[in-house]
């Protein structure tokens, strides 16, 4: 018996090896054709979408072609969580249920993608009053090198922020010393440098108050250190 579905997976917010043959589903597999696009129906290359076995947490991947489209087979008799890339972001979208009733399993996967062109990079943190990452930063900054090799033709700006303590000077100085260590940690990975751009704002872009009716406000001062990769040219 052959079975074909359709999923629409739509994601609003500002690794199998693929053959190049075509994939047919099996007795054990089926097969799922994922083709991603943004809004407007422009197809995306080198997105990640990734298949995770809720009963054994195993991992089955693929990235865009230039078409838009992969194809990848997974086993049957599992429920899978479609997690989508945004560059070191895992987002969980939807759930998948395949039955183990034996059978040729087809599920058309669409998904409609807008990426943000401003990313604040979580858990990229620093030694205090130093650019000195810490080593807590290198899973999310590992996660950005993937993406940017995939993504060959990507280029970025990584933007240092800092809060309001201290002087506009040093916040500028430490900020941009701050960018140029996440950009050497992106370069010593085999991302080419002429693709990444440090700039440091220091305390001039905050995105939460410093301070709530002259009290200090470390919550807001925490989100404003930050570190940001903005989009400078598309894939």
């Amino acid at each position: 018996m052959k079975i074909s579905k359709t999923i629409l997976l739509v994601f609003l917010i500002s690794a199998i090896s693929l053959s190049a043959q075509t994939l047919e589903p099996t007795a054990n597999k089926a097969l799922m054709n994922v083709v991603v696009t943004n809004k407007s129906g422009k197809l995306l290359d080198g997105e990640i979408v990734s298949f995770i076995a809720s009963k054994d947490k195993k991992v089955y991947k693929g990235n865009t072609k230039l078409d838009g489209t992969f194809s990848i087979l997974i086993p049957i008799g599992d429920t899978y969580e479609v997690s989508y890339k945004n560059f070191t972001e895992d987002i969980t979208y939807n759930k998948i249920e395949i039955p183990s009733e034996p059978a040729l399993y087809t599920w058309d996967v669409s998904i409609i993608f807008d990426p943000g062109r401003v990313i604040v990079l979580e858990n990229v943190e620093y030694d205090f009053d130093k650019s000195t990452l810490r080593s807590s930063s290198f899973k999310t900054l590992n996660d950005l090198v993937e993406v940017m090799k995939i993504k060959d033709k990507l280029e970025i700006e990584i933007g240092g922020h800092t809060d309001s303590k201290g002087t506009e000077d040093y916040n500028i100085r430490l900020s941009q010393a701050r960018a140029e260590a996440v950009r050497n940690y992106l370069i010593s990975k085999g991302v080419k440098g002429e693709r990444i751009t440090a700039k440091g704002y220091g305390m001039g872009q905050p995105i939460a108050p410093n301070t709530i009716d002259g009290t200090d406000n470390p919550e807001g001062r925490q989100k404003n250190r930050r570190t940001e990769v903005k989009v400078t040219k598309e894939q």
